[in-house]
């Protein structure tokens, strides 16, 4: 078992050489024991680098979800490149394993006959030449959209458990949203690469819209938010403190990129004078009193009267975002 473990790459030679010293004669090699506790103690090194930094971004992990990371890399390790412009280096794709599990379960689906759905499956995923020609084909878009679809729906899962989470700060409301402009409609076509454009000022996500021009988002707590929404003034529902307060600071954003306009589209190709801005904050349930019918009409009324602005609650953003998804998938 060990000449077939040397033979498929699973061990190295100094340990296939001290594993059979029954057929050797001498004294032990200290080097090759040495080799071998060296390999040991970078491989414990990168695993506490890894667990450090994936408790960095992630706080509220379990050791579950530390296991689960670490079983989704030792997956992809299947799919290790070796870059022809970067001699001597190798690179495994994160993320492929799981692409590859969903091209194979669409494969040995009954609208398309594949011999070996597992094997193609993987030659697909990691063959960027391969995703083109499946692009080009009927069939192979039909597979791609699902595919799509499962990224997206894993995503909106994610989001929907960091906006209900009573101490869900900002920063991981950013995070579970970037990458994931789709949420926000089929107006955008992607993020802007840099998110500080004037200085002083840093937008949380830059959106670039389908006529190149720019359009922030402004993220306020969801379910953390300790202040209301809404307010009852003189017999009617307006917007609380709270959401004034948001609205100007986007203003404020606004203006910056206004007076900045000229500089940041000649050094950065962005458009800033048409630009608009999304202030999404604050949680339907905050209001468990108050019908939810009563706060969206609230907020809708007064984006009516707001121009570059508008104000959105988390859930509801969440909510639109669903049913884009029970429709299919739209654009990226």
């Amino acid at each position: 078992m060990t000449s077939l473990d040397y033979a498929k790459g699973r061990i190295l030679q100094p340990d296939f050489d001290e594993r059979y010293r029954l057929f050797q004669d001498g004294a032990r090699k200290e080097r090759n024991r040495d080799f071998v506790a060296s390999s040991l103690r970078t491989m414990h090194e990168w695993l506490v680098a890894v667990s450090e930094a994936y408790l960095r971004d992630h706080p509220g992990a379990s050791a579950r979800d530390v296991l689960a990371h670490f079983e989704a890399q030792r997956a992809d390790t299947g799919f290790l490149r070796a870059p022809d412009d970067r001699p001597g280096r190798h690179v495994i794709p994160r993320g492929m394993s799981e692409i590859s599990l969903w091209l194979e379960r669409l494969l040995r689906s009954d609208r398309i006959e594949i011999e070996d759905p597992a094997a193609e499956a993987r030659r697909l995923a990691g063959s960027p030449q391969a995703l083109a020609l499946l692009a080009a084909d009927q069939d192979g878009r039909l597979i791609l959209r699902a595919a799509e679809l499962q990224r997206r729906t894993a995503g909106l899962r994610e989001l929907r458990a960091v906006v209900d989470d009573p101490t869900a700060t900002e920063a991981d409301l950013q995070r579970a949203l970037q990458g994931n402009h789709w949420i926000f409609g089929g107006r955008y076509v992607g993020e802007a690469a840099r998110r500080r454009l004037v200085p002083g000022d840093e937008v949380d996500i830059p959106l670039i819209r389908a006529d190149g021009a720019l359009h922030i988002v402004e993220l306020e707590r969801a379910m953390g938010l300790k202040r209301p929404l809404i307010r009852r003034h003189r017999d009617a529902w307006v917007p609380a403190d709270a959401v004034h307060e948001a609205v100007g600071q986007a203003v404020n954003y606004l203006v910056g990129l206004d007076e900045n306009r000229a500089r940041i589209r000649e050094e950065f190709g962005i458009e800033t004078r048409r630009a608009g801005a999304l202030v999404l904050l604050g949680h339907l349930a905050l209001h468990a009193d108050v019908p939810e019918e009563e706060v969206g009409e609230t907020l809708r009324t007064f984006n009516a009267h707001v121009t570059r602005v508008e104000v959105l609650t988390c859930k509801e953003l969440l909510d639109n975002a669903e049913r884009s998804l029970a429709g299919g998938v739209g654009p990226a």
